[in-house]
């Protein structure tokens, strides 16, 4: 079962995510602020991070530098989640050091099959 970091701060999008998530058979962890997510990626070493771009206390730009930055962490694909869909985001997104980046409103298959490319095809259901 792939262990899931979800970094989000909107509820909805936690709520609808992590539901959707779970029925495909993976276990999701729930992180509000980039700061609480850099915390738990190191004390859970999820298999894959959903980072949302946009958060309060450490943003995700910040706080995917640092996940990259550590050696515990640093090989942990990160998927950037942004409303940010304008010319050069998902460049800077890339240069942050994600792997992949999706735009919100997610479309859940687009980013089932980004999470499967990232995880190997028999990780998710």
């Amino acid at each position: 079962m792939p262990k899931i970091l979800l970094v989000e701060d909107n509820e909805m999008n936690r709520d609808m995510l992590s539901r959707r998530l779970e029925r495909r058979g993976m276990e999701v962890l729930i992180a509000i602020d980039g700061a609480q997510g850099v915390e738990m990626a190191t004390a859970e070493q999820p298999d894959l991070i959903l980072m949302d771009m946009s958060l309060p206390v450490l943003d995700g730009w910040a706080a995917t530098r640092q996940l990259k930055a550590n050696d515990t962490t640093q090989a942990i694909p990160i998927i950037a989640l942004t409303a940010h869909a304008m010319a050069g985001d998902q460049e800077k997104c890339m240069d942050a050091g994600c792997n992949d980046y999706d735009t919100k409103p997610v479309e859940f298959a687009r980013l089932l099959s980004k999470i499967q490319a990232l995880l190997g095809e028999g990780a998710v259901k």
